[in-house]
C-alpha cells in the first residue's frame, strides 16, 4: 500500500513539475486581486464613462500613466513621457442649422435628426416621395438632382446583431438610401418605421455627437457628402400628397479635440533582440454619459475595454520582475470608439521603429461570459497574417487556460464583422503579425451595465494569463514571427 501511495505521489509531483515547466516565471504576478482593484478604480463613476475627446478620457489616461509609473515602466511616448497626444477632428451639425418642410421649421434633434452631415443649402426644393421603397425599382426612377423621401423598412435587414438601435439607421441607408445617392439624389429624407421609432433615441444620441477622425481620414470630407435626415413616423401623412418642399441651411462645425495614447516599455535583456518589441494593445475610452438605462446614464466601459487595460497592467508587473529577451511595449490607445483613431495614429506615428514591432497582441472585452470560453481573432485566413504567431497563441492556451475557442467570429461571413472593430487592424494592415483576444459580446455591451461589478474576475485572470503566456513566448523566441506570404484582408 505504501509503495502504491508513493507511486501516486511521485506521479502527481511529476505532472505538477511538467506543468510548472511550461509556466513563464512571472505568472504568479498576474493576480485576480490586482485586476479587480484596478478595474474598480478605472471604471469608477467619477471618470464619467471616459468618452473620447473629453476631459474624462484625459483624466482616465493620467490615471493609467500613473499606474505605468508605479509599476516602473519606462516612458515611451513623446517628449520622454508616457503620453502621445494627437488631434482628432469632430464634425458636428450646428444648432444654428435651419430645416423646413413646407415652410415649417423643424426642431433639430426633436422633430428631425441628421444622420449624414453636409454643408448644404436648399430653397423650396420639391420632394420626391416613395411610399414603399421595398417595391421601388431604383434602376427605373429618375432621382438625379432631387430630394428623395421614403419610409424606412426592415425588409432584408438583419436585426439580430449587437446594438441594433445604434446600427439600424446605417443599415437602412446602406440598403435603400445609397442606391438613390449613387443615382444622383441630392438629399435623402427617411421617415421612421416602427423599428426606426424604437431606435430613435439611441441613434439620435449618436448623430448629435457627429463624426470624428484624424487628419486625412475619410470623415474629414463632409462638404462633398449628401445629407441624410430622419423624421418621426408621424410625419408620413404629410408626404402622401407628394406636394412637399424642402428648405434647409445645414451648417457643419469643425472642432479640434485632444486624445492621447499611453505608451510605456520594458527593455529586453538580449543584446541583439532588445531592439525589437512585442506590443500589447488596448484602449481606454468608453461611451461617456448617454441615454439612461435603469436610471443610470454612465457607460462605464468595464469590459469594453477596462478589462484589457488592467490585464495589460498585470502583464507589465510580470515582465518588470522577469524581463524577456525582446522589449515589451504597452500601448493603450485613445479614441478607439471613434473609429480606431489612437491605433491609426500610433501605427503611423510610432515612438519606436515600426519595423521593429514583431507582433501586436490586442485585446477587446475579455471579462465576461462562460469561464471556459473565449475567442482569438486573426487565426484563420484572410484575417490570419502570421501562422507563427497563431501557433504561439494556441500553444499558450493549451499550456495554460485551455479555453474552448469559438472560431466562428473570425470568419468573413460573421454578421458582426468583429475582426475589423478593434485596434489590431491598423497594425495588421501594415503586415505586422497581429491578433485579438476577446470573450465576445454580451447583453450589457455599450450600456451602463458594463460595470466593474458584472465582470467575471476568475475568467479575466485566465485571459490575462493567456496574454502573458503568449507575450512571453513571442518575446523570447529566437526568430520573430513571420508574416504570411500574400496576406490580404477582404476589406
Amino acid at each position: 500500500m505504501k509503495k502504491y501511495l508513493l507511486s501516486i505521489l511521485t506521479l502527481t509531483m511529476s505532472i505538477v513539475a511538467m506543468a510548472q515547466k511550461n509556466n513563464p516565471p512571472g505568472l504568479e504576478l498576474v493576480k485576480e486581486a490586482d485586476l479587480k482593484k484596478d478595474l474598480y478604480e478605472f471604471a469608477d463613476p467619477h471618470f464619467n464613462g471616459r468618452s473620447a475627446g473629453t476631459l474624462d478620457e484625459l483624466k482616465a489616461s493620467m490615471w493609467m500613466a500613473e499606474k505605468y509609473r508605479e509599476i516602473g515602466l519606462l516612458p515611451a511616448g513623446d517628449d520622454h513621457t508616457y503620453l502621445q497626444f494627437f488631434t482628432m477632428w469632430r464634425n458636428q451639425i450646428s444648432d444654428n442649422s435651419n430645416i423646413q418642410i413646407n415652410g415649417k421649421r423643424l426642431n433639430l434633434w426633436k422633430d428631425v435628426t441628421v444622420a449624414q452631415m453636409a454643408n448644404k443649402q436648399f430653397s423650396e426644393q420639391p420632394i420626391l416621395y416613395i411610399s414603399d421603397i421595398t417595391k421601388m425599382d431604383t434602376n427605373n426612377i429618375d432621382v438625379k438632382n432631387k430630394v428623395v423621401a421614403f419610409v424606412a423598412a426592415s425588409n432584408g435587414i438583419n436585426l439580430n446583431v449587437s446594438l441594433p438601435t445604434w446600427r439600424y439607421s446605417r443599415s437602412v441607408l446602406s440598403k435603400y438610401g445609397m442606391p438613390l445617392i449613387r443615382k444622383g439624389a441630392i438629399a435623402i429624407i427617411i421617415i421612421a418605421d416602427e423599428v426606426g421609432e424604437k431606435a430613435w433615441d439611441d441613434a439620435n444620441e449618436n448623430f448629435k455627437r457627429g463624426s470624428y477622425d484624424i487628419e486625412g481620414g475619410p470623415n474629414m470630407q463632409v462638404n462633398t457628402t449628401v445629407p441624410v435626415l430622419w423624421l418621426h413616423k408621424n410625419a408620413k401623412t404629410q408626404f402622401e400628397g407628394n406636394q412637399n418642399t424642402f428648405s434647409a441651411h445645414l451648417i457643419v462645425e469643425k472642432y479640434a479635440y485632444p486624445s492621447v495614447n499611453i505608451v510605456g516599455k520594458i527593455n529586453g535583456t538580449d543584446p541583439s533582440l532588445k531592439s525589437e518589441y512585442v506590443l500589447y494593445s488596448g484602449h481606454q475610452d468608453a461611451h461617456g454619459i448617454r441615454n439612461a438605462i435603469n436610471n443610470d446614464s454612465t457607460f462605464y466601459g468595464a469590459d469594453d475595454n477596462g478589462s484589457v487595460d488592467v490585464a495589460m497592467l498585470s502583464n507589465a508587473r510580470a515582465f518588470m520582475k522577469h524581463p524577456a529577451k525582446r522589449s515589451i511595449l504597452f500601448v493603450i490607445q485613445g479614441a478607439e470608439e471613434r473609429g480606431l483613431l489612437g491605433s491609426r495614429y500610433y501605427s503611423s506615428h510610432p515612438t519606436v521603429p515600426i519595423n521593429k514591432i514583431v507582433a501586436v497582441l490586442n485585446g477587446d472585452m475579455i471579462g465576461r461570459n462562460h469561464i471556459d470560453s473565449a475567442a482569438v481573432l486573426g487565426t484563420q485566413p484572410p484575417h490570419r497574417n502570421s501562422m507563427d504567431l497563431v501557433k504561439m497563441v494556441m500553444d499558450a492556451n493549451n499550456e495554460g487556460p485551455k479555453f474552448k475557442l469559438d472560431t466562428t467570429w473570425d470568419k468573413t461571413t460573421h454578421v458582426e464583422g468583429w475582426y475589423f472593430r478593434s485596434d489590431h487592424v491598423p497594425y495588421a494592415r501594415l503586415g505586422i503579425p497581429s491578433i485579438m483576444y476577446t470573450t465576445l459580446l454580451h447583453d450589457d455591451y455599450h450600456t451602463p451595465l458594463d460595470n466593474a461589478e458584472n465582470i467575471n474576475y476568475p475568467k479575466l485572470k485566465k485571459m490575462a494569463d493567456w496574454m502573458y503566456r503568449t507575450g512571453y513566448k513571442v518575446a523570447n523566441a529566437p526568430i520573430r514571427p513571420a508574416t504570411d506570404k500574400d496576406f490580404k484582408l477582404e476589406r
